[in-house]
């Protein structure tokens, strides 16, 4: 892809499923990668993964606005100013919402929705002082459509694609572009603790893959060749748009 070769790129949650391979394929396209994930010994088997010296790891808890502006700045240190920032980071359980309680609320909406005003509210000065950037923000479905025992996570998703939405409008003519990626249902360890969290979790495998029309569940690669589309100069022109990667299952126009 165009425009990807030697720019400094963020991935939150990069040591995630479709963080990790979301970093491994920038590192393809030539990009310089920061793999930020609060499991610092799994970033930094991330970033160890990635051949040449282009890739570094962080740890950081994204829900700390101060280590997050500290993140960035280590990482601008060293590989130089973030070109492009992939919002991925995030968290859920299955839980009824009447069966749901404020603590946990509060979690849900640190790690999904504040952990990504966070890392905007730290990279983005920058951007729109060169006056470029591509931000990619991985949503959900669930913000789309609303999803079953996921309720705070499904508010939190929409919030993202309103918020990206809000962003595009404010710094389009500052050559800042916004846009969204909803996975649908995808074979993650988040997922999988998801199944779990319902009960019954091949049952219930069984059940989603046959409500897909392709028939099979996500795969985090599945994910990677949008990401790095719209962070590429080939989706210049395009900002403030969602797409969905589900198989099928949701066609939202």
């Amino acid at each position: 892809m165009r425009g990807l070769n030697g720019k400094t790129v963020i991935v939150t949650g990069g040591a995630g499923g479709i963080g990790r391979v979301t970093c491994r394929r920038f590192a393809e396209e030539g990009a310089r990668v920061a793999v930020l994930d609060i499991d610092g010994d799994s970033a930094a088997a991330v970033a160890a993964g990635i051949v040449g010296d282009g890739a570094m790891s962080v740890a950081v808890d994204l829900t700390d606005h101060r280590a997050v502006a500290d993140a960035v700045a280590a990482v601008e240190s060293q590989l130089g100013p973030i070109e492009v920032l992939v919002n991925n980071a995030g968290w859920d359980r299955f839980t009824p919402f009447l069966k749901s309680e404020p603590e946990y609320w509060s979690k849900i909406i640190d790690i999904n929705l504040k952990s990504a005003l966070n890392i905007l509210h730290a990279v983005m000065p920058g951007m729109v002082d060169r006056q470029a950037g591509r931000v990619v923000t991985v949503s959900s479905d669930a913000g789309r459509v609303g999803s079953s025992g996921e309720s705070v996570y499904s508010a939190c998703k929409a919030g993202l694609i309103a918020l990206s939405k809000t962003l595009a409008r404010e710094h389009s003519r500052e050559n800042l572009t916004f846009n969204v990626v909803c996975p649908g249902l995808t074979d993650t360890a988040m997922f999988q603790s998801f199944m779990e969290g319902a009960g019954d979790p091949e049952r219930l495998r069984e059940v989603y893959r046959k409500a897909i029309p392709m028939g099979r569940i996500g795969e985090p690669e599945d994910l990677s060749g949008i990401i790095t589309f719209l962070a590429s100069d080939d989706a210049a022109f395009i900002t403030g748009q969602v797409i969905s990667v589900s198989g099928g299952l949701t066609m939202h126009g």
